[in-house]
């Protein structure tokens, strides 16, 4: 298999994670997902991110607790919560912790960890609460990470033609 090919393979066999294994994350490795999650994209590279990486029992607890679909924090070994500074990326911060997100999931796949994006922003004051953030720092996303205990089929994806256009809206790219 050529490199193209092994790298697209990496990236079609991400899946969204829900059922973890008891065995702890290093933190080691932690630490290199986020050193690369920094590499990631941001307008005028302004990089407005932090990483508030969550190991404690009681922590997850509250955090999985927000919502019903954010219950896979609750079991899972670590989460990670990216929130951006709106102050220094007023336009982009949404869209640049975004990116900081899916460079910390494809690492972590990388690293034989699973991941699920657990939604945050109808919840952006309680999780400020919860993890003492400034009301600057917009939390943009919330992982549940670990090693997995689930291998999920991918799921169905809609056709190319019915998604993508050439030069404008309606004229399929064939």
């Amino acid at each position: 298999m050529s490199e193209t090919e092994t790298l697209i393979k990496f990236l079609l066999t991400r899946r969204s994670i829900r059922k973890f294994k008891k065995d702890p994350v290093p933190l080691d490795v932690v630490k290199r997902i986020l050193d690369i999650a920094r590499y990631a994209p941001s307008a005028g590279n302004r990089q407005p991110w932090i990483f508030i990486v969550v190991s404690d029992p009681e922590v997850k607890s509250r955090l999985a607790k927000i919502h019903r679909w954010a219950y896979p924090l609750e079991e899972a070994p670590m989460g990670i919560v990216v929130a951006c500074n709106k102050d220094v990326s007023p336009d982009s911060y949404y869209v640049d912790c975004a990116n900081a997100t899916m460079y910390i999931m494809l690492a972590a796949h990388a690293y034989g960890l699973g991941t699920v994006w657990l939604q945050t922003l109808r919840n952006v004051e309680d999780i400020q609460k919860i993890l003492n953030l400034p009301a600057n720092y917009i939390p943009v996303s919330m992982l549940a990470i670990g090693y997995p205990a689930e291998s999920p089929s991918p799921k169905s994806r809609k056709d190319l033609k019915e998604i993508a256009y050439l030069n404008s809206f309606g004229n399929p790219l064939q």
